[in-house]
Formats: C-alpha cells, structure tokens, sequence
C-alpha cells in the first residue's frame, strides 16, 4: 500500500467513525486492508477514495461494508480441545456458585454460545445461569437468535461436540428441517442477545466467565489493551477469561492481574486487585 493508499485507507475509517460511530481506527492494519479491498471489488470504485461518498450518503452500503468488517467465521464446539479444557478445569468452580453470569464478546452468529449452553446443561448448571451473547453486527445477531444453521454443517458439528466431551448424542439438542437444522430453544432460555460494541461500550458488570474467541487478532495492541482492561472490570474476583489458542494475555497491561489456568488454551483466572 502507497502513501496516498494509506491517506485514504485512514479518511475512509475516520469517514465510518464520524457518520456512523463505528471506530475501525484500531484494527489490525493488515486485516482492515484486506477488507477494505474486498469492499472496493464489490463496489466497482476504482480506488477507496470514490468509496467515501457512497458510504457517507448510502446507509445501504454501509451495512453491507459492516458486516464484511465482522469476523463472523465460527462453528459448533469449535478447537474441541478448548471445550474439554473448560469441562475439565473451569465447570468444577462454577459448581460452587449458586448462580453464574457469563459473557460471550464477539459471539458472531451464536455457534459458541449454544455450545456453551450445552455443556451447561450436561453439567446441570444451565439453570444457575445468566448468560449474555453481544455482538457489534446487528445481521449476527440475529442470524444468532434464530439458531438456525446449514445442515450439511451437522456432521463436523457431532464430531467437534464428541472430541470436546460430549456426554450425549448432538442430536438431542437440535431439531433437523429440510436442509437446515434450529437449536432447540430451551438453550435459549437463559440467553440475552445484544449489541455491544468492544471499541466502544462499557463493561459488563459481575461476570463469572467471560469468553471472546478469535476477535482480538483483528486489534492493534492499543485496542487489545482497552478490550482486555474492559474484560479485567467485568470479572469478579477468581473470574475466569477465556480466550482460546490464537490469543494471548501475555503482553498486556492488565497480564498481572490474572493467573494461568492453561497456557494452551489461553484460559486464565482473575487475581485480586493490584494496588
């Protein structure tokens, strides 16, 4: 990317900001390039300057650029290794708690959450808990409500949910329709869909579990630092952060306020207060 690219990549993000309130300033720069690019193939604009104006004036397109902005490539019982970590070494904490708050940033359209609500439910705490699924992309949302995924995704969902420690058939927790399989709703009972920007909003008070998978990739280090610090706020004390194995703690302003649970799938538990 030239200088006068880099000059309009950064008009083009600030553009997003000033109408819309949506700040992309912090992204990863690779990553934010390559969706950038994609937006200017689909548009037919010959570079992203003549993209400004069809984003400041078409509120259309700008939905369509925010939701290729939202990484929202997941699936039932993803990196099932992550789940057997969290039967094995976080569930027998959560037992000792009459109730549980649990929040799941970044939830795409909702394959981790209805995973989660399912090892609930096999470990009996489904009933204990109070679970929230946020997300910054309205579209995710409610693909996420619905719970309603291709059926031909089923096969490597059942062995994901097996190899993660699966107590009973997959089949028990969804109902199959043609060429698409809905979620059976009483994983809904205890969720509260939302939309919740990381950049942006404030924390989510008292949790218990916060999980956020595969999103932090997408940030430069400064914003890596707010999320986390948005994350440390919305733990109690001995509150657990899940992050999975493409993301680290390590190297962030808030690493000595917690304590590793598993180094391999970057699970770690809240200490007290640092003064």
């Amino acid at each position: 990317m030239n200088d006068i690219e880099k000059i309009e990549l950064e008009l083009f993000l600030s553009a997003i900001f000033l109408r819309y309130g949506y700040d992309f300033r912090h992204y990863a720069q690779a990553s934010i390039r390559r969706r950038v690019q994609n937006m200017l193939a689909k548009s037919g604009a010959k570079n992203i300057s003549d993209m400004i104006p069809k984003l400041l004036y078409d509120p259309v397109f700008f939905e369509e650029l925010l939701f290729d902005f939202s990484i929202t490539v997941t699936e039932m019982f993803r990196d099932p290794d992550f789940f057997l970590a969290v039967r094995q070494k976080i569930i027998p904490y959560l037992k000792t708690h009459p109730f549980i708050k649990i929040w799941h940033a970044g939830c795409a359209t909702g394959e981790e959450v209805y995973s989660m609500a399912i090892l609930l439910k096999e470990e009996g705490l489904y009933d204990r808990c109070t679970i929230f699924a946020t997300d910054f992309n309205d579209t995710a949302i409610k693909a996420a409500k619905e719970g309603i995924y291709k059926l031909d995704s089923i096969q490597k969902f059942t062995k994901n949910y097996q190899a993660g420690g699966g107590k009973n058939s997959f089949s028990d927790y969804y109902l199959a329709d043609y060429d698409s399989v809905i979620m059976d709703q009483s994983l809904k009972k205890n969720v509260t869909f939302a939309n919740h920007n990381l950049v942006s909003d404030h924390v989510f008070g008292e949790m218990h579990l916060v999980f956020c998978r595969n999103v932090m990739i997408y940030f430069d280090r400064t914003l890596q630092n707010r999320v986390f610090k948005l994350f440390s706020d919305s733990l109690i004390h001995k509150g657990f952060l899940c992050l999975g194995n493409r993301e680290a703690l390590r190297f962030s302003d808030v690493y000595a306020q917690f304590n590793t649970i598993d180094e391999q799938q970057r699970i770690y538990v809240k200490n007290e207060i640092v003064k």
